[in-house]
Parts: C-alpha cells; structure tokens; sequence
C-alpha cells in the first residue's frame, strides 16, 4: 500500500488505512529517536520550510527536530520577519517560496482554510500545524498514536474530551480520527464552550463532567483558549475549575487504566489539577514524544516515501 496524498490538510481527507500507515509508520520513526546517534539520511537533500503565524513550542519544535532527524534542511520563518509586514500578500509570499524549490511547507495560521489555499498554489506537499479553530491534523495523529501504544487498539475506547470544544480545531480533529478508527467520543463543556453541530461530527454532548467521565478509556483535557474569546464564557477561573476541573475525585468514575491525555500548554489549576497532570495515569509528555515519531512519518510519507505522482 502507497500513501497516496501530496498534503495532510486534515483528518477528515484521511481514510482509516491512512492513518494506520501513518501510525505504523510512525512506531518504526520512534526507534529512531532512542537511538545514540539520533539521524538518519532518509531526507538528504529535501528542504523543509516551517511557516508559523502563531506561537507554538511543542508542534514547531517537534517539526524542526523530525526534520533535522531525517537530514532534511528545514527553515523556519514567521509571519513578523517576513515581507507579510510590508504588505505582501499570502499567496505572493507562497509563490515566492515555491520558486526556491522546498519540498515540503508546514505552516500554522489563525484563519482557517490558509493550509488548503497554499496546497492548491504550490507544487510542494503541505502539511497543516493548525489553521484557526478548524483542524489540527498531526495532534490527532500523535494522540492516536500515543493511545494506540497503551491500549493496544483504539476501536471500542470511549474518548472524554472535556474542555473548550468552541475553540479547540484538536478536538474537532481527535473527534474525527478517533471514531473513524471506532472509539466513541464524547465532549464535555459549559453550554457557552460547545459550538452548534460539533455532534455532527460524532461525538456526544454532555455538560456534566461527571458523565463523561464515567466509564471514559481516556480523558483529554483542553485548556480555554483566552487569545481567542470575543466575550467572557465563563464566570472566573476558580469557578470553571470548580465545575470542569479534573481532580482526583473525579477520576473515581473512570476506568480503573485510564489515560489523561493534554495537548498544551496546560494551565495547571484551572482545566487539571498538578496531582492528575503528574500522576500515574497521565501520558501527556508521552504525546510529546510522540509528536517527534508521527512529524517523522509525515514528513516520510509526503516527501521520501513511495506515493502515486498523480495523486492529490
């Protein structure tokens, strides 16, 4: 089987034989990563170009280093350093860079839709890092992933995604990944955080923490995305983390293997309590780690691996 797709823009492009070969792809990138000597030549010669129009640790880092791990030459340049500043549009600034020949563009961007526009303007392979509140395609290659190693499987799981849903593009994309691959999903949030038809995309809605929680195979937690609130949703802090916080207690309807997943930053207090984010059952910076293993893959599968020239 080839992997057939020039970009990975989102979850939804991607069938359940896709995202296998991602993953399965991925476990053989991870040996790569416990390695001494931490490169292989897999990518020499390609060039790799991260464009991030928003701030990112976990997912700009885990790009630069799959890259550098499969010798590829990747560049980074954000929006404030660019000639967007002095009034160039997007798709000169992309056609600009098409013309330097890269071989892949990963790029981040508050409006969604940009990663689709840029990969019918150029000829190099696209990969989203997240556009607005729409899709963020890699986080929920790297939860699957990462749950996938615990559990053995993902179909059967049911998922508690608990949070803000309104803003999160990782829970509109863990929501479609996983019940393609036969997990049930159910999100949790004050009615203010769940937006119209998210059920449209298969997952149930409860605004009781308590009822997602109970009998949940994995939690994520997600925190309330500040930058991105046009009015307060919310009472206070204090008062979100006393109604939609994880602690302790609440683990109790759980099952008794359950893994807390977070995709970060995490805003400790508020949306998780320290003894759940640090706790037995928490693999959060096993997601990070794995983060490394699937921007490999990716990065294999569009750029070095075997797949149809014609596709799209």
């Amino acid at each position: 089987m080839q992997f057939s797709k020039k970009d990975v823009l989102d979850i939804a492009s991607l069938s359940a034989e896709d995202i296998n070969m991602v993953l399965d792809t991925a476990v053989g990138m991870k040996e790569i990563s416990e390695r001494p000597i931490k490169k292989v030549p897999t990518l020499r010669g390609k060039t790799v170009i991260l464009f991030f129009y928003e701030p990112s640790t976990r997912t700009r880092m885990s790009f630069d280093i799959a890259a550098k791990r499969l010798s590829a030459d990747s560049l980074s340049i954000s929006a404030s350093t660019s000639s967007l500043v002095k009034g160039e549009t997007l798709i000169d600034t992309a056609k600009n860079l098409e013309s330097m020949h890269p071989d892949v563009i990963i790029i981040r961007h508050s409006s969604a839709g940009v990663p689709r526009m840029l990969a019918r303007t150029v000829r190099a392979s696209v990969i989203n890092a997240g556009d607005g509140m729409h899709a963020h395609p890699t986080q929920a290659l790297l939860d699957m992933m990462t749950v996938r190693e615990r559990k053995g499987r993902l179909s059967g799981l049911r998922l508690a995604i608990i949070g803000d849903i309104a803003h999160s593009r990782v829970a509109r994309s863990n929501i479609v990944g996983f019940t393609k691959m036969g997990a049930s999903v159910v999100v949790a949030a004050p009615p203010t955080m769940i937006p119209l038809g998210i059920d449209a995309l298969g997952a149930e809605v409860t605004h009781d923490i308590g009822e997602a929680v109970a009998g949940a195979d994995v939690i994520m937690m997600l925190r309330i995305q500040k930058e991105r609130l046009r009015s307060f949703l919310y009472p206070s802090d204090r008062e979100y983390a006393r109604f939609y916080g994880l602690n302790i207690k609440r683990l109790e309807k759980a099952t008794k293997d359950v893994l807390i997943m977070h995709p970060g930053p995490m805003n400790r207090g508020v949306e998780i309590s320290p003894e759940v984010a640090d706790g037995p059952f928490s693999i959060i910076l096993d997601q990070v780690t794995n983060g490394v293993a699937v921007r490999m893959a990716l990065l294999y599968l569009v750029a070095g691996g075997q797949r149809h020239a014609d596709s799209d």
